[in-house]
């Protein structure tokens, strides 16, 4: 393979990550890869686990596979700061943003390098698959959550999306926002993302504390976004929103509704802290 230019290079920032990095890039290197090549970026940043030598133990079948892998360790902790860095690196046609706890399903890479081989400006992402959680709290939440409109109109990109060079000419660096993949999907038209057929899983965090703490960092990731970049929402699209969702989404998983709203209520009445937490 030449190495100076894959068709695809895919970043992975990675804080503290060890137990995920080493699934998420077995998922990986189980793709059904057709040709051009690839490169896998793991961009560990603040980490003080053993995220980076989790990550070097895949080097040997990732050079078997003909692609290439680059771990880079930076000492801050910073996701926009590791997606820069992973762009500095990156030479492939087409750029994949995975977060280390996401695993792709074996056909997505493929699809996702088909879809955005154009010229023109281009975005993509996979369907949003939600594994059951193992704590019976999150569970029962995931049942309500797997129908939010957000995952089932539109693209929503959340922990997997791509996009060629033309569409990454959008922006300069990474701006320092807590909702990184809301900031890229909302720099494109409706028109311009394409959501193919294959899906990747993307985990919720267990238990109702976490829960909480992650729903309350993602509304602030959403109200950031808003007073940051407000023309950016004119891109959104358009979900089933309102009374006659809700009661038809309560009424198939009545639990689950009241589980959600549990969480909905707690994230309101407390106030977060501020510090990091995964973006679940």
């Amino acid at each position: 393979m030449d190495h100076a230019k894959p068709a695809l290079s895919v970043i992975i920032p990675a804080h503290n990550e060890a137990g995920l990095i080493g699934p998420c890039l077995d998922a990986l290197l189980a793709s059904d890869w057709a040709g051009g090549g690839v490169e896998v970026i793991v961009v560990a940043n603040g980490c003080t686990d053993a995220t980076v030598p989790e990550a070097e133990t895949r080097r040997a079948p990732t050079e078997a596979r003909g692609w290439h892998l680059q771990v880079l360790d930076l000492a801050q902790g910073s996701k926009p700061g590791a997606l820069n860095a992973g762009e500095r690196a990156a030479t492939g046609r087409v750029l994949a943003y995975l977060d280390a706890d996401v695993e792709v399903t074996p056909p997505l890479l493929a699809q996702i390098a088909q879809v955005l081989s154009g010229t023109d400006p281009a975005y993509a992402s996979g369907q949003v698959i939600i594994p059951p959680p193992q704590t019976a709290f999150s569970r029962t939440y995931a049942r309500f959550y797997r129908q939010v409109p957000f995952f089932h109109h539109g693209v929503p990109g959340c922990g997997f999306f791509a996009m060629n060079r033309s569409a990454r000419a959008r922006w300069d660096d990474w701006p320092g926002i807590i909702s990184d993949d809301t900031f890229a999907r909302l720099n494109f038209a409706p028109q311009e993302r394409t959501a193919v057929k294959a899906g990747y899983r993307w985990p919720l965090v267990e238990g109702f504390g976490a829960l909480v703490k992650v729903r309350r960092r993602q509304d602030r990731g959403v109200a950031e976004l808003a007073e940051a970049y407000p023309a950016l929402l004119a891109n959104d699209d358009s979900r089933p929103s309102g009374r006659d969702w809700i009661i038809g989404a309560a009424r198939r998983a009545p639990l689950a509704f009241l589980a959600y709203v549990a969480v909905a209520l707690a994230v309101r009445m407390g106030k977060g802290s501020g510090e990091w937490t995964r973006g679940r």
